[in-house]
């Protein structure tokens, strides 16, 4: 039985009439609070290691357009709360295939903490020398995210970046954009900020980390 909160072929609808949507309560708050739970034991454990920018060889640090810190899920993937998170974001793939015929093949995804202060700067998830990311993928864990706290994803819907959307980072929802469509930056957090990010990618040949 699945465990989305919303209605999939609606979502689906949206999606393919605007290219990207947000879905307030998209999980069981039980299985959202777990998953901060989980995310936040990690933390405390260490595991996480410092974000960078590119890919394979070209990957570096660059705090100046980055400064979150990030674990894999499949570096945790024994652990109740992802596997259950992972099992929703399943359905949500062969449901966007069914309607979107996008040919998604799998998703990477990690945690990301933002620490009081952190952000990333505007840009777009898809490299330029690999096409396999198709759908971009971000869910909150943030219980009761203040208003004044910033650490908003700022959306742009247009080419000049001119027009844009802030999304708040509270607890439950989901956000979903086309990865190569959508310029987007996380704006600094003024209190932690908690999330899962992830990417559904067509096959192909796989990313090395």
């Amino acid at each position: 039985m699945s465990t989305l909160n919303f209605d999939l072929d609606t979502a689906i609808d949206t999606l393919a009439e605007q290219g990207w949507i947000v879905i307030p309560h998209a999980l069981p708050a039980a299985l959202t609070a777990a998953l901060r739970e989980s995310c936040l034991a990690v933390w405390e454990e260490g595991l996480f290691h410092e974000a960078a920018t590119g890919r394979a060889d070209g990957q570096a640090r660059r705090a100046e357009i980055r400064s979150d810190s990030v674990l894999w899920l499949d570096q945790v993937a024994e652990r109740p709360a992802v596997a259950a998170y992972n099992a929703a974001m399943d359905d949500v793939m062969r449901g966007v295939n069914r309607g979107l015929y996008l040919g998604l093949a799998e998703l990477e995804s990690h945690f990301a903490v933002y620490p009081e202060g952190a952000f990333y700067k505007k840009h777009l998830d898809r490299f330029r020398d690999d096409d396999a990311r198709t759908l971009t993928t971000v869910f909150y864990l943030n219980e009761g995210w203040p208003k004044d706290a910033g650490g908003q994803i700022r959306l742009y819907l247009d080419d000049e970046c001119q027009e844009f959307v802030d999304i708040e980072p509270e607890a439950g929802t989901l956000v979903l954009f086309l990865s190569d469509c959508f310029w987007h930056e996380v704006l600094p957090a003024r209190q932690q900020r908690l999330s899962v990010t992830g990417w559904y990618r067509r096959r192909g040949n796989s990313v090395p980390w």
